[in-house]
């Protein structure tokens, strides 16, 4: 499972928003704060769209916008494959650094 720590708004909101973690695996998402957990999902039932403003997840008819340190990073990780012009090329250069290294990675013995 891969953690994330993130901010977390509503749309429209200001300020620094709430101190989350995010964690994903391949089947589910989960967003909590300290030892609250705020939704846990299955990544099906999910929309995630990047925006400038940062990730937006929307859930059970809620909507709420993530942004991590590299949010180019967790759109990688969510499988995102669009957003703004900015976050795309960081995302394309991750993409290359994965291939890269499964090019010239050992087979595991």
């Amino acid at each position: 499972m891969r953690e994330f720590a993130a901010t977390l708004k509503l749309p429209g909101e200001r300020g620094p928003g709430l101190s989350v973690s995010v964690f994903l695996d391949d089947d589910t998402i989960a967003i909590r704060t300290g030892s609250v957990d705020l939704g846990t999902w299955p990544r099906t039932q999910v929309l995630l769209r990047a925006e400038d403003d940062g990730i937006h997840l929307r859930a059970e008819g809620e909507e709420v916008i993530l942004h991590t340190d590299d949010d180019a990073l967790f759109a990688v990780e969510l499988g995102l494959r669009h957003g703004p012009p900015l976050l795309r090329r960081r995302m394309a250069e991750l993409w290359r650094e994965r291939d890269h290294d499964a090019l010239v990675s050992p087979p595991p013995s």
